[in-house]
């Protein structure tokens, strides 16, 4: 089994046109020769990331999902720009290579970076890391650092002051996920509305420090060094990267921690090697992250809370382009159980809020 992160076939409706990409890379690229193989790579659930291989350079390629999408969302320019800026303050981005505006040669904006070859971890440990309790513990202290360097990155020194609005920022991510919500409501899903009710009743002040959130912040998004398993040596998706509160940016990657204790529904939904001897709490992790930051937290109920309804709103636009038949991706039809296994986890963490 090969550890660092391998493409596979590319999924049904899915495909790209090798011969155009092949033209367009070729014509603004120097240096590319031969036939491109291109493969996709199995993870993520909203952009779509493809290997474009030739027999002396690999290239990935990054475009929208096919079918509808939210508004704003998927923006190729964006993304390109915060990898090539954010590169001088947080060296762990890919190097973007080239951003395509024209929809004609695949049907959507996208843009190719470098490939970062290395080992990315999802549901489950590879046994042939064979990390003891000590190491995960490691490894996981280490993940945190990474998040704790990118809050603190001077975005303004990196030309990216103009990335996001900081003021208000709190309550436009709480009455825009509400919104985006309700508008990817399809008849099975869940309302919600406790949750939101509770959300804007207890939404506190923006953080006195602003800083760069990824807002997609897990393992499945870092790459380790192959040499060094323990080492993140890159970090992905940035497609959702903005100036905000750096705590919600907590409360997102908490949102997709499952520890050891979970309920199982919530077991059910784990993604990433969070549930093993060694890896931190979500309390430990929350009390880790402070001590690295300075940043006091008493409690942190709120930006838990909007962590998992912000992910139940990402779940349900995606699941809404399955159930209209957008996306063929069999993975996204579970989407409809999870959505509801979070709304009851969220309750129940409600009943035993001291908020």
């Amino acid at each position: 089994m090969a550890l660092t992160d391998q493409s596979t076939r590319i999924r049904e409706g899915e495909e790209l046109d090798a011969a155009a990409i092949d033209s367009y890379l070729k014509a603004n690229i120097s240096g590319i020769t031969g036939t491109p193989k291109v493969s996709q790579f199995p993870g993520g659930a909203s952009n779509l990331t493809y290997l474009i291989e030739y027999p002396n350079q690999e290239f990935v390629l990054r475009r929208p999902p096919f079918g509808r999408k939210a508004k704003s969302a998927h923006d190729m320019g964006r993304e390109y720009r915060i990898l090539n800026r954010l590169n001088a303050g947080f060296p762990y981005c890919p190097k973007a290579y080239l951003h395509c505006t024209d929809e004609t040669v695949i049907g959507a904006e996208f843009y190719v970076m470098e490939r970062m070859r290395g080992i990315i971890l999802r549901d489950n440990l590879p046994a042939e890391l064979k990390l003891d309790e000590a190491q995960t513990r490691q490894l996981c202290q280490n993940f945190i650092d990474k998040l704790v360097e990118l809050h603190n990155v001077d975005y303004t020194a990196c030309g990216l002051a103009d990335l996001g609005r900081p003021e208000g920022y709190v309550r436009r991510q709480i009455d825009g996920w509400r919104d985006r919500y309700e508008k990817a409501l399809t008849p099975d899903a869940p309302l919600w509305e406790p949750v939101k009710a509770w959300l804007r009743d207890k939404m506190p002040a923006d953080h006195h420090k602003p800083g760069i959130v990824h807002n997609d912040y897990r393992f499945d998004n870092v790459i380790l060094d192959p040499a060094d398993p323990l080492k993140i040596i890159g970090v992905l998706d940035w497609e959702l990267a903005t100036i905000g509160d750096p705590l919600m940016d907590l409360g997102n990657t908490l949102a997709y921690w499952v520890q050891a204790d979970d309920p199982a529904p919530i077991q059910m939904m784990r993604r990433q090697p969070s549930h093993l001897p060694g890896m931190l709490t979500r309390r430990q992790f929350v009390d880790y992250y402070a001590e690295r930051t300075g940043i006091r937290i008493e409690e942190f109920d709120f930006y838990y809370l909007y962590g998992l309804f912000r992910l139940a709103g990402i779940m349900q636009q995606i699941y809404y382009r399955f159930y209209h038949g957008q996306t063929k991706d069999q993975r996204f039809a579970i989407f409809i159980q999870a959505n509801k296994a979070l709304e009851q986890f969220s309750l129940q963490l409600i009943d035993k809020s001291r908020l």
